[in-house]
């Protein structure tokens, strides 16, 4: 199964329809778990900051839905966005400069061909890493663009069922990753040569996290690859599964958990 068709297919109804936007983007925050943690993860950073203002380096934007939490609840801060999807990015600038957002800009980048120095406090990288091949690159990259003291924060599949794989011999179940996903020995190694250790890390979507996915998420993506027909029936859908969706994501969030299918890990510069 693909998500990028079902992710254009959103991004061109709030294209359409920018005043959408900012709903679409709470609707992400409520029905995906890594948000839920992406959020706790970023409030806590910027509290590591004090009140100084700092610059934000939202590698990989996507439709902005970090970049406008961050704009509201990160501040003071400036935020460079970017993502290699030139219109993704170009819809994002029209409605955060028709929002009057002024302290979030955007590019289109490729983080393999990235050359920052020394330029940001705070590196934010949900669901990327999992599609570039050349993830030691890009690392490198990080640690180039990052100041002394700065943070990355990299949301990421984990190696335990990430994308729906369980064993050696099965194929991701999102067709775009490059690999099936990280074990935090394994983003600490790929790190460290580059001056990050690792400030704390956490695997999500748990037991309880895993469930929910599965019923908030996977199986309405693949009733919408058969056809988009189902587009009219996911009000229907959600109104029977969202309450015991919801429930166990908040059972996932509020324990932790020794292996899960994601894994969210925060690494500090030295």
């Amino acid at each position: 199964m693909h998500y990028d068709p079902v992710k254009d297919v959103f991004a061109a109804v709030i294209k359409e329809l920018p005043v959408l936007r900012a709903v679409f983007y709470k609707l992400l925050d409520l029905m995906f778990l890594r948000s839920w943690f992406v959020r706790r993860e970023l409030r806590h950073l910027r509290s590591q900051f004090g009140s100084k203002k700092i610059d934000i380096y939202d590698a990989g934007s996507g439709y902005g839905q970090y970049s406008y939490f961050m704009s509201k609840n990160l501040t003071p801060c400036t935020i460079y966005a970017v993502d290699v999807k030139e219109n993704w990015i170009n819809d994002c600038r029209e409605f955060f400069k028709a929002s009057k957002i002024s302290d979030v800009s955007f590019a289109v980048e490729d983080l393999t061909a990235v050359h920052h120095q020394n330029r940001f406090d705070l590196i934010v990288c949900v669901d990327v890493m999992e599609h570039i091949t050349d993830d030691v690159t890009v690392f490198r990259n990080f640690s180039n663009a990052l100041r002394p003291g700065g943070y990355v924060l990299i949301n990421s599949p984990s190696v335990y069922g990430g994308s729906d794989v369980h064993d050696d011999e099965e194929e991701s179940f999102i067709g775009e990753h490059a690999r099936v996903g990280y074990s935090w020995e394994e983003l600490r190694d790929k790190l460290k040569p580059f001056g990050f250790e690792v400030y704390r890390y956490r695997y999500t979507y748990g037991f309880w996290g895993d469930k929910a996915w599965r019923l908030g998420i996977k199986y309405p993506m693949l009733m919408l690859n058969v056809s988009k027909i189902f587009f009219l029936l996911l009000p229907f859908y959600f109104l029977l599964t969202l309450p015991f969706t919801l429930l166990m994501m908040y059972m996932d969030y509020s324990m932790v958990s020794e292996k899960g299918s994601g894994i969210n890990l925060i690494a500090k510069k030295l």
